[in-house]
């Protein structure tokens, strides 16, 4: 399929899709006019892409994550898939860091609560 039909199916931009074959996470073939052709997995390719900066990664982490160069196979038990040190590393770091946001935003929330209760009530004060 072309560019375009690829954008229209994914719903992401022409532009988009351009910079994730530069960024070596999307693999297309060429045409004899040097148009670029996707196949059907290109597809699950660019909504996976989605997802991952969804959740806020880096198309270098995304890259990691998707082409992770030491797979090995568990056989903990029957359901066997592949692991990757790298991309645990890479979703414990982002969840480290939603935690310290989450944190960050409680305690400005705190904040903002206590200046809003004093301010309201210097209110009352003033109207009493």
């Amino acid at each position: 399929m072309k560019i375009s039909q690829l954008a229209d199916r994914t719903g992401v931009s022409i532009r988009s899709i351009r910079h994730y074959e530069k960024k070596g996470l999307l693999q297309i073939s060429r045409l004899a006019n040097n148009y670029r052709e996707f196949d059907e997995s290109s597809v699950d390719t660019v909504r996976t892409i989605q997802l991952y900066l969804g959740l806020g990664l880096t198309t270098d982490q995304i890259k990691d994550i998707m082409y992770c160069e030491y797979p090995e196979i568990l056989e903990a038990d029957e359901n066997k898939g592949e692991y990757c040190e790298e991309l645990l590393q890479v979703y414990e770091k982002k969840r480290n860091e939603i935690i310290k946001q989450r944190k960050t935003l409680d305690e400005a929330q705190q904040k903002l609560e206590m200046q809003i209760d004093l301010l309201k009530s210097n209110r009352e004060n003033l109207i009493d």
